[in-house]
């Protein structure tokens, strides 16, 4: 059941329901607060009018996630009985009925969350933003992909793929909001070509607030099939941001000093047992695979050779990716394994 909503009263009835049909959603109506405890739990999102909140907070329903209670104008008692309920928020139909929208919106996109890749390099000048741009270049011609930028001494996510000139929200915005915000929202947002969307900055003058990257990630996950997120290698996000990826690719050159800086990287995350989610990426160099897992204790998932015209093609504001180079073979190999 996506949503359950409890009311008796005509306006908030008249007010959700065709919020729930313009969110492509259905709705269960149910008007006694005893009845709807057997659906409690199992509807995606409970929304409880403020004509019955006392009534359901003096059952006790089981705490859980994904309550609001909805009301015109909702009184300072409706509020006490939405913190006994343990909800979310208080919505006023009158004035926040977009933010339903986009809460009810997201309700049909819980059900298959995407997935978040995190790629990083071993040593400065890996390819790791060109791989996580590859990457999803790649995904997005099959299904809706973000490609988050986390690195601000980076060279813009947006001019990689040619699409620096695209409309559409960047991180010094959402920076300065506050509140949810819906996958949908986002999904629509954020500068994007087709099934491609791209999270970055606007300006020189780049910070990473973490904060917003907290409150963000979750929607851009409901939002999307998949997330590819790249990483600075320095900084004090880098820990909390590998924590929120359920893979991890660590791109290496197979030189010397490269895998020794990669191996001091792995050295780092492994403190928390964060390594044992990623792979190796080892691009060319004099040395082989076996040599790059001894050192760096990780196991190589991918091989990737030099790229003709890699540097042309972005230039040419085509993105990294070309349809028979080995990008495109290590972007196909490398999400097979992280599906």
């Amino acid at each position: 059941m996506p949503v359950l909503l409890l009311t008796r009263s005509p306006s908030v009835h008249d007010a959700v329901v065709p919020l729930c049909a313009a969110a492509g959603v259905g709705a269960e109506v149910c008007r006694d607060p005893v009845l709807a405890l057997a659906a409690w739990a199992e509807a995606d999102l409970v929304l409880v009018g403020a004509d019955l909140a006392d009534g359901v907070a003096a059952l006790s329903p089981g705490r859980r996630e994904g309550v609001l209670v909805v009301g015109v104008a909702p009184e300072d008692a409706t509020f006490r009985a939405a913190v006994e309920l343990g909800a979310q928020a208080v919505v006023d139909l009158g004035s926040a009925a977009e933010w339903l929208v986009d809460a009810l919106a997201d309700v049909g996109e819980q059900a298959s969350p995407g997935r978040v890749v995190g790629v990083v390099g071993g040593s400065g000048g890996a390819g790791a933003t060109t791989l996580a741009c590859a990457l999803a270049q790649w995904h997005a011609a099959r299904a809706p992909t973000l490609l988050v930028d986390t690195d601000p001494l980076g060279p813009g996510l947006d001019r990689l793929l040619g699409m620096e000139g695209e409309v559409g929200v960047r991180w010094e915005a959402l920076a300065e909001t506050a509140g949810r915000l819906g996958a949908r929202a986002l999904r629509e947002g954020v500068p994007r070509r087709d099934h491609l969307g791209v999270l970055t900055w606007s300006g020189l003058r780049r910070r990473l607030d973490l904060p917003t990257v907290r409150r963000i990630l979750p929607s851009a996950v409901r939002g999307h099939d998949l997330v590819v997120v790249d990483l600075a290698r320095h900084g004090e996000s880098l820990a909390e941001l590998v924590d929120r990826c359920d893979d991890l690719l660590v791109v290496t050159p197979a030189t010397v000093p490269g895998l020794a800086a990669t191996a001091r990287l792995v050295g780092l995350l492994g403190r928390d047992g964060r390594a044992a989610r990623a792979g190796l990426v080892v691009r060319p160099g004099g040395l082989g695979d076996a040599d790059a897992e001894r050192v760096t204790g990780l196991p190589v998932v991918a091989a990737l050779p030099d790229q003709r015209g890699l540097a042309t093609s972005v230039d040419r504001g085509l993105g990294p990716l070309s349809s028979r180079g080995p990008l495109a073979r290590a972007a196909r190999d490398l999400l097979g394994e992280a599906a």
